[in-house]
């Protein structure tokens, strides 16, 4: 009898997806011959561009900026967003991107949004059908949680559909320019992770347990440059660039360790233990410092030289809210609600501090104020002040946020969840405060 069970569940495993594995073909630059250049931008035109913003770490351009609304007070305008997804706006000249799922439809869209009065421009289809099964998916996830990446000329996606990520380019009038299949992907929870962009490359992770890789892609062409294997471990993080220790470096947490590659050719520079098996959280950096924090099941927030050496740790779970930096102290907001500043130079703990609620949003820090919503709809503005927290406001919009906010020109984005259950809908809102 326990013979002929374990012949039934054998099957019904491989088709969770439990023991699929697809081994991952790797690419280097000489087999693909695709060049890396450099790439002119108008970065008068990028406010907002990528996940996290301009340099891809929260940190907000110095600017006014308001910290008190509510759904009646210093809202310029509100729209409504069809589906769910987490990714969070972008901002682009005169327009504001999401992306978006309809679960009836089975339908994964791109959208553009008038920034100036909130009217969609366009809804562009970028896949119908091809979603992963309900069991394949966190019940607080969607299957639009990456946050799209422009370059000003072209808008990068990817989305988990029919077992593979498929990454997409779109002109800024909705056209779809290429699509690529990057790789296969067996889904535990989802797929999350952002694209980031490094001169003509669109690089996108892919962590899942069928096995696990880093890809970049030719914005122009959409042909992969470069594609190396990371390990049939499923985690969540976005990858980014940054100059650290004079290099360009990505950088990116989960699978028990912190790493960095090349990101011109994918050549591994580094890799040290560390953070948690599964992350959600971006690795962020300074000129020197790399920190980056897990996760699933490990806890760790961590300190890591140029070069990857670790320079100190603590054991904090801060698992799918990213971190932030403001000069030298590192700012975090846990799962559970729990404010966090540290010294950044030595990970001593300069003050915590409970907020209350859930959080799946990242923060923001502009003139010294942290911004962070959690998932009853609140949005919180804090600093530290002569090495204590201090309050400024908390601010309902919505009944939930699950996205991170965009700034500009001293406007903040928020894509809230309004209503519950059935009835709940999506908007994108607009604040602006009404006195200079």
């Amino acid at each position: 009898m326990k013979r002929l069970l374990m012949l039934t569940l054998i099957p019904l495993l491989l088709i969770g997806g439990c023991g699929r594995k697809n081994p991952v073909e790797e690419i280097s630059p000489a087999k693909s011959n695709v060049k890396v250049v450099d790439v002119a931008t108008d970065e008068s035109m990028l406010s907002w561009p990528t996940w996290r913003g301009p340099k891809r770490d929260g940190v907000v351009p110095d600017q006014p900026l308001l910290t008190q609304w509510s759904d009646e007070k210093n809202v310029l305008w509100r729209t409504d967003v069809p589906g769910r997804g987490h990714s969070s706006p972008i901002i682009v000249a005169d327009s504001i991107y999401l992306a978006t799922a309809i679960a009836d439809s089975q339908k994964q869209q791109v959208l553009a949004f008038d920034r100036a009065t909130g009217k969609p421009i366009w809804t562009t289809d970028v896949h119908t059908g091809g979603f992963p099964s309900e069991r394949a998916v966190h019940y607080k996830a969607t299957h639009a949680n990456g946050t799209l990446a422009c370059d000003g000329v072209r808008l990068y996606t990817a989305f988990l559909n029919s077992d593979a990520i498929i990454a997409s380019a779109l002109d800024l009038d909705g056209n779809i320019l290429w699509q690529r299949e990057i790789g296969k992907f067996v889904s535990k929870f989802g797929y999350a992770p952002s694209p980031v962009l490094y001169k003509s490359l669109v690089i996108f992770a892919a962590d899942n347990m069928g096995g696990g890789y880093l890809a970049a892609v030719d914005g122009e062409s959409g042909e992969i440059a470069w594609r190396v294997a990371r390990g049939n471990i499923s985690s969540y993080s976005s990858p980014t660039v940054a100059n650290v220790g004079g290099r360009d470096q990505l950088l990116i947490s989960g699978c028990d360790v912190v790493a960095s590659y090349d990101p011109a050719t994918g050549e591994k520079l580094w890799s040290t233990p560390g953070t948690a098996e599964a992350t959600c959280g971006t690795v962020i950096a300074a000129p020197d410092r790399i920190y980056a924090s897990g996760g699933y099941p490990d806890k760790e927030t961590a300190c890591f030289s140029a070069d990857g050496e670790k320079i100190w740790s603590v054991r904090t779970k801060v698992y799918e809210p990213s971190l932030v930096l403001n000069d030298d102290r590192l700012f975090a907001v846990s799962d559970d609600g729990v404010a966090y500043c540290w010294d950044a130079d030595t990970g001593d703990v300069v003050w915590r501090e409970r907020l209350g609620g859930k959080f799946s949003a990242s923060p923001i820090v502009c003139n010294d104020l942290v911004y962070v919503s959690n998932l009853s709809g609140e949005t919180f503005v804090f600093k530290n002040e002569n090495d204590a927290f201090k309050l400024i406001s908390t601010n309902r919009l919505g009944d939930d946020a699950y996205a991170s906010p965009a700034v500009a020109d001293s406007q903040m984005f928020m894509r809230v969840g309004v209503g519950k259950g059935t009835k709940r809908q999506e908007q994108l809102v607009c604040l602006e405060s009404e006195t200079p």
